[in-house]
């Protein structure tokens, strides 16, 4: 595909990893008979191509000018023309969207010659001197490095000269003088002339789009996103169509609902005498589209034929629908179609209205979930009882709550968020280089732009709270502070931000727990409905555990018991325990830990209302618990040995490779009291909870092992204690005894181990460290490295690797069920993504475990993976 050209007029398949997004869009678009201006697609793999040969196919070039003979041809035009010149546009297109983070240039093809034939053309001066400039202002920007803000000054400064204010108020002579200044501009700064041959910037925008995959903030994007570094983009060069030419032109954007609530409604915005960038990057406050009809002149007609594109699109694509258009002389061309971002609110709620539309199947709902957004339904909103001292009010952008300290720029912003402190990010205006800052914001204010600026539409694919368009707001960047109606916020004061509602509220506002919504609980239904594994959390305290089961968890599948002995009335027992020479010293400290473990498995078997609970035993090495900063008073006082002893023995745990060292079942083997007392806490618990009334299940996990021996002598030591315990108590208790497969040799011996073990539940960040080498405490050193350079198709710990660790997985699942048929084998590690959730599926695990937020989430993930990879039941 590389050395290929895709013209508008040559019936092309629609394939995303050809065209990109942008490029199907328009032939699609074409396809159901709207108005497109004519284009052409240079594909993705073009530009893998230039990315690996820093060159494009050999004879590329000629395809390049055939193709755009034929958009002459169906204009009328004429690339570079004196008289009917023909103006490109040349934007980026990868396969999924990815706003912003990529280079456009609009009006291509002006220079001298052509922008006088423009004005005659056209019969309007102003308008060509205009695009001459926006030409000159972006492709300086994105073509030849010119920094952006040497354009804004000048054009600042010329508005200011003429008391203009706004762009369009300076005169076809001022936009004249602008030119001037920006070419004189453009060659002080990089020593070179601004290009004048049509075909030489046409060539070099390309480029630079290519170029632009890898800059810093869309190879960040992608991280994020975990998109493929090695897909490339493709590049949509059109034929312009303006917005500017007066007022019976303009541009918008639009969405067949609100993507910030998903109400079925015309929504959108437009800018009447305006092009495309005014209205993402927020230079003027737009138009509601629905406010069109009011506007009178060709506006009401436009209004109309958009609600029919509008229906169209939704039709065909089946799903809300983003658009873009132009308005050219009262004519409407749709340059851009896509399934549109959405908040997790409006996903939710447009899955589950098309289903009672009639227009897509529950099954179809579920698979338009994306599970890591459901989180966003499950924070907090604001107390409504909360006073609000609202200061401002501007448009409700991305809905959520957002408190946190003013920062003004995006270092500032990430600053914050390094010092563990919330940030509310306040510009005039966002732009694509402010994403690492938005990202690790509570919210974002900005005093310009709509509900489809940049700000806008980055937040609501992040989930962030954005309040957009706020007037009132004046932002000073260099004074590092702002007034909004006159009251002055400094760096560092307290906001909070309604992105529902568009308030600006000083202050630390109160904030409650979320509701879930009819729709919402509507798709929870369905997934439980289709998916075939359980879905556990990861809980070590009652709190997580009934957080979790509210989400929906149908038991644990991961109690960190070492968790329970940190808080600061048990820690000084523990401490006692690990610096004791003797068993019965261990037994005395340790008595004083069972009943602080006791009470807290009562509180989770409550909690958990007769669900499984999967406990682990303790797990890591006893110098986590000790380190020479810590108080060494109490255990002088309850050891009788001096602080000098005390730090030798301390200093005496020190271990080269903890992770591979003294823990998990290790420690049992050698001091058997610990696993006893604990496996009485757990018994002790059960029995209460079942006298009570309550079914009780424990599943008591050891961890760490890789033999079979292991296996056999830890069972028999975990089972002699419980026993006992139900003896004394004259009970039965369903306890069943397992162990955690975290590392590579216990997966090839599944079939020995599964001799002793009633269950398996891979802790699989561990297998990742033992299978790859790799320590997940130290790998950010080189991972980011790794994975810009494609080394790594992504973090291991964030996915499960298939191909490595994954086939250990599959070798422990068969190997044990081949011993003990139909074990039940669940995971518990973090990686519990979609994907890694639809590879559990595949090789048939029983359940998989996560933190309580993620519950819902990966309910629908399993549903998910149900109906891609069903299995039989």
């Amino acid at each position: 595909m590389a050395d290929q050209v895709f013209t508008f007029d040559v019936p092309t398949e629609i394939d995303k990893t050809v065209l990109g997004g942008k490029g199907c869009s328009l032939m699609q678009m074409s396809n159901i008979g709207l108005d497109v201006p004519p284009f052409f697609v240079i594909p993705c793999q073009t530009c893998v191509h230039y990315m690996e040969n820093q060159s494009w196919p050999a004879d590329y070039e000629a395809k390049i000018w055939a193709a755009l003979k034929k958009i002459e041809d169906a204009t009328g035009r004429k690339f570079g023309d004196s008289a009917k010149p023909l103006l490109l546009s040349v934007r980026s297109g990868a396969r999924v969207s990815m706003p912003g983070m990529m280079d456009t240039v609009l009006n291509l093809g002006l220079n001298d010659e052509s922008v006088e034939g423009l004005a005659k053309d056209s019969g309007n001066e102003r308008f060509a001197w205009d695009a001459y400039r926006r030409f000159i202002q972006m492709y300086g920007d994105v073509v030849l490095g010119v920094p952006h803000k040497n354009f804004e000054h000048i054009l600042e400064g010329l508005k200011k000269k003429y008391s203009a204010a706004q762009d369009t108020d300076l005169s076809a002579e001022h936009l004249k003088e602008c030119v001037a200044e920006y070419r004189a501009m453009v060659k002080k700064t990089i020593n070179e002339e601004f290009p004048k041959d049509p075909k030489d910037q046409l060539i070099r925008a390309i480029n630079a789009v290519f170029d632009s995959w890898t800059n810093e903030r869309a190879v960040y994007y992608r991280n994020m996103h975990s998109i493929d570094h090695r897909w490339g983009t493709a590049v949509n060069v059109q034929s312009m169509v303006f917005g500017n030419l007066g007022q019976t032109s303009g541009t918008g954007v639009g969405f067949t609902r609100d993507p910030a609530t998903g109400e079925k409604m015309i929504y959108g915005e437009f800018l009447p005498n305006a092009q495309g960038e005014d209205v993402v990057a927020g230079i003027r406050t737009p138009i509601k589209i629905s406010d069109m009809e009011s506007v009178g002149g060709v506006w009401p007609g436009v209004y109309k034929q958009l609600c029919d594109n509008y229906d169209k699109l939704e039709a065909f694509y089946k799903d809300m629908v983003d658009l873009e258009f132009t308005v050219q002389d009262g004519k409407l061309y749709m340059l851009q179609a896509r399934v549109g971002k959405r908040t997790a609110a409006a996903m939710v709620r447009i899955a589950a209205e098309m289903v009672k539309e009639g227009m897509i199947t529950e099954k179809e709902a579920l698979l338009r979930q994306e599970p890591n957004k459901i989180g966003e339904l499950l924070h907090k909103t604001f107390d409504p009882k909360a006073v609000r001292n609202v200061v401002a009010t501007g448009l409700p952008a991305s809905p959520g709550a957002g408190v946190g300290r003013v920062e003004f720029t995006a270092a500032d912003a990430e600053a914050r968020f390094n010092a563990g402190e919330p940030a509310i990010l306040v510009r005039a205006e966002t732009s694509p280089e402010d994403i690492v800052g938005m990202t690790m914001s509570q919210g974002i204010l900005t005093a310009r732009g709509g509900c489809s600026s940049h700000a806008a539409v980055v937040a609501r694919g992040m989930g962030k709270c954005c309040v957009a368009g706020c007037s009132a707001v004046e932002v000073d960047e260099e004074a590092e502070q702002m007034k909004i109606n006159g009251k002055v916020f400094k760096r560092g004061d307290w906001l909070s931000l309604d992105g529902s509602t568009g308030e600006v509220i000083e202050g630390q506002l109160a904030t409650i727990a979320p509701v879930f919504s009819e729709n919402f609980n509507l798709i929870l239904q369905w997934a439980d409905k289709y998916r075939q594994l359980d879905i556990r959390t990861n809980a070590d305290t009652p709190a997580d555990a009934k957080q979790a089961v509210a989400f929906g968890a149908q038991g644990i599948g991961l109690t960190r018991t070492e968790h329970m002995f940190f808080e600061h009335d048990r820690i000084y027992s523990m401490r006692e325990m690990i610096v004791s020479e003797t068993a019965e010293q261990r037994k005395a400290a340790l008595a004083k830990l069972l009943p602080f473990q006791r009470d807290d498995f009562i509180g989770m078997f409550k909690a958990l209302e007769g669900r499984p609970a999967n406990i682990r035993l303790l797990d890591p090495p006893l110098h986590e618990f000790v380190s020479q900063e810590m108080d060494f008073a109490p255990l002088i006082k309850a050891t009788g040995k001096s602080e000098e002893e005390l730090r030798a023995f301390v200093d005496s745990l020190a271990e080269a490779n903890p992770m591979l060292g003294f823990r998990g079942c290790r420690l049992g083997m050698v001091y058997p009291e610990i696993s006893r007392m604990q496996a009485r806490a757990i018994m002790e618990a059960a029995a209460e909870v079942q006298a009570t009334g309550l079914e009780v299940h424990p599943e008591i996990m050891i961890p760490v092992l890789n033999h079979v021996n292991e296996m056999e002598a830890m069972r028999k030591l975990v089972a002699d204690e419980c026993e006992k315990v139900l003896a004394e108590k004259n009970i039965k208790v369903d306890y069943h005894i397992g162990t955690m497969i975290e590392l590579p040799r216990a997966c090839i011996t599944a079939d020995k181990i599964a001799e002793h073990a009633e269950y398996f539940s891979f802790g699989t960040n561990d297998l990742t460290q033992t299978t790859t080498g790799i320590s997940r405490d130290d790998y950010n050193k080189f991972m980011p490295v790794y994975l810009d350079k494609s080394v790594y198709p992504f973090d291991f710990f964030q996915r499960i690797d298939t191909e490595g660790v994954g086939e250990l997985m599959k070798m422990a699942v068969q190997k044990g069920r081949t011993t003990r048929p139909g074990m039940k084998i669940g995971i518990c590690g973090e990686q519990t993504g979609q994907e890694s959730v639809f590879f559990c599926q595949q090789i048939g695990l029983t359940y998989i475990s996560c933190s309580p937020f993620r519950v819902p989430g990966a309910r629908v993930s399993a549903a998910q993976a149900a109906l891609l990879y069903p299995r039989e039941q």
